[in-house]
Protein backbone atom coordinates (compact mmCIF):
# COMPACT_ATOMS: atom_id res chain seq x y z
CA UNK A 1 0.00 0.00 0.00
CA UNK A 2 1.01 3.37 -1.03
CA UNK A 3 -0.04 7.02 1.23
CA UNK A 4 -0.65 9.68 -1.82
CA UNK A 5 -1.61 13.34 -0.81
CA UNK A 6 -3.54 14.94 -3.76
CA UNK A 7 -3.14 18.79 -3.45
CA UNK A 8 -6.07 19.94 -6.07
CA UNK A 9 -7.77 23.54 -6.73
CA UNK A 10 -9.68 25.08 -3.89
CA UNK A 11 -12.89 23.17 -3.26
CA UNK A 12 -15.99 25.67 -3.04
CA UNK A 13 -18.16 24.17 -1.37
CA UNK A 14 -18.70 20.85 0.73
CA UNK A 15 -20.48 18.70 -1.19
CA UNK A 16 -17.15 19.31 -3.40
CA UNK A 17 -15.57 17.40 -0.93
CA UNK A 18 -17.86 14.66 -0.68
CA UNK A 19 -18.32 13.99 -4.79
CA UNK A 20 -14.86 13.24 -4.99
CA UNK A 21 -14.58 11.41 -2.07
CA UNK A 22 -17.36 9.16 -3.50
CA UNK A 23 -15.40 8.54 -6.74
CA UNK A 24 -12.29 8.20 -5.13
CA UNK A 25 -13.84 5.36 -2.72
CA UNK A 26 -15.31 3.78 -5.87
CA UNK A 27 -12.31 2.86 -7.43
CA UNK A 28 -10.81 -0.30 -7.12
CA UNK A 29 -7.51 -1.04 -4.86
CA UNK A 30 -8.00 2.47 -3.30
CA UNK A 31 -8.53 1.47 0.68
CA UNK A 32 -12.27 3.29 1.32
CA UNK A 33 -11.15 3.53 4.96
CA UNK A 34 -8.55 5.48 4.94
CA UNK A 35 -9.91 8.29 1.63
CA UNK A 36 -10.24 11.47 3.48
CA UNK A 37 -10.78 14.61 1.44
CA UNK A 38 -10.56 18.27 3.25
CA UNK A 39 -12.57 21.22 2.45
CA UNK A 40 -10.58 23.60 4.23
CA UNK A 41 -7.12 22.38 2.91
CA UNK A 42 -8.66 20.99 -0.76
CA UNK A 43 -6.21 18.01 -0.20
CA UNK A 44 -7.04 14.33 -0.60
CA UNK A 45 -4.94 11.49 1.50
CA UNK A 46 -5.39 8.41 0.89
CA UNK A 47 -3.96 4.87 0.19
CA UNK A 48 -3.89 3.01 -2.93
CA UNK A 49 -2.92 -0.61 -3.52
CA UNK A 50 -0.41 0.28 -6.88
CA UNK A 51 -0.96 -3.19 -8.37
CA UNK A 52 -4.57 -2.31 -8.51
CA UNK A 53 -4.75 1.20 -9.36
CA UNK A 54 -2.45 3.65 -10.40
CA UNK A 55 -1.77 7.42 -8.91
CA UNK A 56 -2.48 8.53 -12.77
CA UNK A 57 -5.76 6.70 -12.75
CA UNK A 58 -6.62 8.42 -9.07
CA UNK A 59 -6.15 12.45 -10.53
CA UNK A 60 -7.73 11.13 -13.78
CA UNK A 61 -11.06 10.25 -11.58
CA UNK A 62 -10.55 13.67 -9.98
CA UNK A 63 -10.92 15.53 -13.09
CA UNK A 64 -13.11 13.44 -14.81
CA UNK A 65 -15.43 15.49 -11.88
CA UNK A 66 -13.94 18.88 -13.14
CA UNK A 67 -11.35 19.39 -10.49
CA UNK A 68 -7.96 20.35 -10.94
CA UNK A 69 -4.99 18.18 -9.52
CA UNK A 70 -2.18 20.75 -8.79
CA UNK A 71 0.68 18.53 -7.12
CA UNK A 72 0.24 14.82 -6.03
CA UNK A 73 2.85 12.88 -3.26
CA UNK A 74 3.22 9.37 -3.32
CA UNK A 75 4.72 7.84 -0.18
Amino acid sequence: MKLATIQMETLTCPSCMQKIEGALKALDGVDKDTVNVSFNSSKAKLDFDETKVTIDEIEAAIRKLGYEVIKTRVK
